[in-house]
């Protein structure tokens, strides 16, 4: 529910913009406004969770997200919806910056936690792969409120189910005094100032990544240090601070960093894929917004398969630095031959072979390097990690979708000024990000063989002699 809340917009925004006049730069900010507040607090919300329990958090952001979506539903005014929108992405901060450190705990046994893990990002990928087709089917059926609506009864039983199914747990920060917890868990583990910084930090650079259309170069270069000042200012705090927020320690995991960094860049061809995949289909192929979700449905039907009937086995016997090449090197291909789509190509020849290469690479990856940014983080730690990792998928595809969008639209503006036919310099365009996203794929592959490879075992010792 909330990953599929930062896509299910794209589709209904021309009816949102006409129902409530927004501008077209202006229209931007029904996905920022959710996309900013949901980066920028994983980290401090993850962290939190660890100090006042797990299950607390996630119960309390389930209820600020529902809440927030009838809000969206109800808006009839701009700054309403980009007030609701922000208050969604508070909520979907909170729960999904625990998820990852809850599983962790409920699963310590391995194989099972890979089944844990497989079902969490099958659930989590057809919730982003869903968006486009459910944002068309309610706003065409409907109406674009109802994209929000559909939240309610959705958030309604997952909380009740959370406080019925979820044991309690006493966070890293409580002691035995039940009436003043949460207050002594929040003061005594908290580190504020730490919290301002990278809060800060993470927003800014979430705001610079998808607001780069909209501004100068200069504009962005100056956001992007400001943001770089932010993150140098957190780290020296973390390295001093009695309580740091961020255990800097964390990073020594070569695992965790490097599952963390690949992550980032596979993430960014994914939404590169998503939203300018989409893009062609409407533009250049002439497709209407429900008859496009429908040809995007193939994708999550078979990462939800791969990802529940085969992700945990296969990993199990080849283990997650092998299967999560092997993702990349589809990932890679499927890219690849996105990259020849012409101006007169067509959906089964031209975009449903690589769509189910990214399928099959997607459902083999995610669940590898999820597996791999948690490999061996302490119980204590699990909250931050999973809000670690969770912010790395948002910045990745903050990123993608930024760069990409904004490279195809500058290639297809200058075509078109030189005299290109639009839909000839629409697909040019679109090749060249599909090219440009390719390169980023290699990247990841190449990043992951480099960093993630296992350390060779040791050759057993010699059995003494006589």
């Amino acid at each position: 529910m909330t990953i599929l809340d930062g896509s299910i917009v794209t589709v209904a925004m021309p009816a949102i913009q006409s129902d409530l006049g927004f501008s077209s730069s202006g229209l931007a900010w029904v996905v920022n406004a959710y996309l900013i507040p949901f980066g920028g607090l994983l980290l401090l919300v993850g962290r939190l969770g660890d100090l006042v329990g797990r299950r607390r958090m996630f119960a309390t952001g389930l209820a600020v997200f529902t809440a927030a979506s009838v809000w969206c539903g109800l808006a009839t005014s701009q700054g309403v919806l980009i007030a609701a929108r922000a208050l969604q992405g508070v909520g979907g901060a909170m729960t999904s910056a625990v998820v990852l450190g809850m599983l962790i705990a409920l699963f310590p046994e391995p194989r099972e936690q890979a089944k844990g893990i497989a079902l969490f990002s099958a659930v989590g990928a057809a919730g982003g792969a869903l968006g486009t087709f459910l944002g068309g089917a309610l706003t065409q059926a409907l109406n674009w409120h109802w994209i929000f609506l559909i939240n309610l009864p959705i958030g309604t039983v997952a909380w009740i189910a959370a406080l019925r199914v979820l044991a309690p747990e006493r966070g890293a920060g409580l002691d035995g005094d039940h009436g003043k917890g949460l207050d002594r868990g929040l003061g005594r583990g908290a580190d504020y100032p730490g919290a301002a910084l990278v809060t800060g930090a993470l927003m800014l650079t979430v705001y610079a990544i998808v607001g780069t259309g909209e501004r100068s170069v200069g504009g962005t270069l100056l956001l992007a240090a400001v943001s770089l000042a932010l993150f140098v200012a957190f780290a020296l705090r973390q390295a001093r601070a009695e309580r740091p927020l961020l255990r800097l320690r964390l990073f020594r995991s070569r695992l965790l960093t490097g599952a963390n960094s690949v992550q980032i860049l596979m993430i960014a061809t994914m939404f590169g894929f998503q939203y300018i995949g989409a893009l062609y289909i409407q533009r250049v192929l002439g497709y209407g917004e429900l008859r496009t979700g429908l040809v995007f449905l193939p994708a999550p039907v078979l990462i939800g398969v791969l990802m529940l009937g085969l992700s945990a086995r296969t990993i199990g016997r080849f283990g997650p630095y092998r299967v999560l090449l092997a993702g990349l090197v589809l990932i890679t291909a499927g890219m690849a031959l996105l990259s020849r789509v012409p101006v007169d190509g067509s959906y089964v020849a031209d975009v449903l072979p690589p769509m189910l290469l990214l399928a099959a690479g997607f459902a083999a990856a995610m669940p590898a390097v999820t597996g791999l940014a948690m490999f061996g983080v302490m119980e204590e730690d699990a909250g931050l990690a999973s809000g670690l990792f969770n912010t790395t998928q948002v910045v990745g595809g903050s990123l993608g979708l930024a760069s990409l969008t904004t490279l195809a639209a500058s290639r297809t503006d200058g075509l078109v000024d030189g005299g290109e036919p639009l839909a000839a310099a629409t697909a040019d365009g679109y090749r060249l990000a599909f090219t440009v996203g390719t390169g980023i794929a290699v990247g990841a592959l190449t990043l992951a063989a480099a960093v993630l490879r296992p350390a060779p075992r040791s050759a057993p010792a010699p059995a003494p002699g006589p």
